[in-house]
């Protein structure tokens, strides 16, 4: 191989792949994933899903691959192929606990994904979950942020799934580059950054627009926010996606204006019921800079907006106000902000202050992510996938948060609490579903031509 192959296939962690990394410092760490449904027949072969999943992860290089650090002066980690790659490291199965219903395979899901993932290995991890109640069989689908975000989640997910291309079983002949062609590699990059200084201001101004203006975004002060413990559990409210869009679109607004409503009506409902008023909260939405990834190019490429959203009034008016203020927030260069963030939280992880940071912050209430997921059924080794549930974890001093996907016509939004701080979470859960049937049947029908 020669110096120049080498040299060309360094791949390092983005500079968003780093605000992840430092900012996994909390109770649980920075892992996202999804909880797949499958309608499988009693006589599923875990076995041979292992074995598709063996198959099928060599079309998924990131996930054969571990990060790793380099020496002083040779830039950000790189991803390297894992000589000792084991598939029994990462696919694994378990049986559900009885009675095996959706709030059973919810608290396993919430208990996989805060489960600390090796960093010595990839980080990723597949569990298949038997003893549903159903009959069903479920895939428990986890990785940490760094390798993906949520548009990365999917391409992932696109790679496992049945029609995804399978290459044949290849030998790991990747050699890890020298010190000397990752330090020429660095300072090219640094050098090249220096005599171009014009993209990176133009970046960072798109970033502060993103994230706005600190005066105009403050989380007022409710139990929504407080230093979060170790352990999770989740919800999970369904509503129909066309019915969704039409009352968006009816509204001037976007599905995730609907989402944005009906979640800030559930909180104040919340809120309400424990004695506490909010006329308003402080709403962060990831905001990504592409609208698709491959297999091979994953990371992170998402910023961040905080949004000062009402929580009083009718559900149609503030679907109305809320419309303007995302539409009036948005950029030209979305999930810029990253390049504003980032920086701060890697001098603050230097510091020993991030995690005091982020435990006493006052600039959101709560997360909300939505990602536009497949809008056919998708299938895994013949059995087809009934429903995807996104699984997130709430961090920091954000006690509550939202992970929303859509699939196949369903609109799917996992409520993730802090099990300590939130022990009323079905109770908001059907305040987020009552929101949902409110918005929805205010739509307005037209009659079939």
């Amino acid at each position: 191989m020669t110096d120049a192959t080498v040299e060309n296939e360094i791949e390092r962690a983005s500079p968003e792949d780093l605000m992840h990394l430092a900012t996994d410092i909390g109770p649980v760490p920075m892992q996202v994933g999804a909880l797949l449904i499958l309608d499988a027949e009693p006589a599923f072969d875990v076995s041979a899903g292992r074995q598709v999943i063996a198959q099928r992860i060599h079309a998924l290089p990131r996930l054969r691959q571990r990060l790793v650090r380099t020496p002083w002066g040779c830039g950000r980690p790189i991803w390297v192929e894992d000589p000792a790659f084991d598939i029994r490291h990462h696919v694994r199965s378990t049986s559900c606990l009885p009675p095996g219903d959706e709030h059973a395979v919810l608290d396993l899901a919430a208990t996989l994904v805060t489960d600390p993932l090796p960093r010595s290995r990839p980080l990723w991890s597949a569990t298949f979950v038997t003893g549903l109640a159903a009959g069903n069989v479920a895939i428990v689908v986890v990785f940490h942020h760094v390798l993906a975000d949520g548009i990365g989640g999917l391409a992932v997910l696109a790679g496992l799934v049945d029609g995804s291309t399978v290459r044949p079983a290849i030998p790991f002949t990747t050699a890890a580059p020298s010190p000397r062609h990752l330090a020429v590699d660095a300072w090219t990059a640094r050098l090249k950054a220096i005599r171009h200084p014009a993209g990176r201001l133009r970046r960072l101004r798109s970033g502060l627009a993103e994230l706005g203006s600190p005066r105009a975004v403050r989380a007022p002060h409710s139990s929504l926010n407080q230093p979060t413990g170790p352990s999770r559990h989740l919800a999970v409210v369904r509503t129909d996606l066309a019915a969704v869009h039409d009352v968006a679109h009816q509204h001037g607004g976007s599905v995730n204006d609907v989402v944005l409503t009906a979640v800030t009506g559930a909180l104040n409902k919340l809120l309400d019921r424990r004695g506490e008023k909010a006329g308003g909260f402080a709403v962060s939405v990831p905001v990504s800079g592409r609208r698709a990834a491959s297999a091979v190019h994953l990371g992170n490429q998402v910023g961040s907006m905080p949004l000062m959203l009402p929580a009083t009034g009718g559900p149609l008016q503030r679907l109305r106000q809320i419309a303007l203020i995302t539409r009036g927030r948005k950029t030209t260069t979305p999930g810029t902000s990253a390049a504003v963030l980032g920086p701060l939280f890697r001098v603050l992880s230097a510091a020993g202050v991030l995690r005091w940071f982020m435990n006493h912050q006052r600039m959101i209430n709560t997360f909300v992510a939505n990602v536009h997921g497949p809008a056919d059924r998708l299938a895994f080794n013949g059995s087809a996938i009934c429903d995807i549930i996104p699984v997130s974890g709430a961090f920091g001093n954000v006690t509550v948060a939202f992970a929303v996907l859509s699939y196949a016509g369903a609109l799917t939004i996992t409520v993730v609490a802090d099990r300590d701080h939130c022990p009323d979470l079905q109770t908001l859960a059907h305040a987020l579903q009552t929101e949902f049937d409110t918005l929805v049947s205010a739509r307005v029908t037209r009659p079939a031509e």
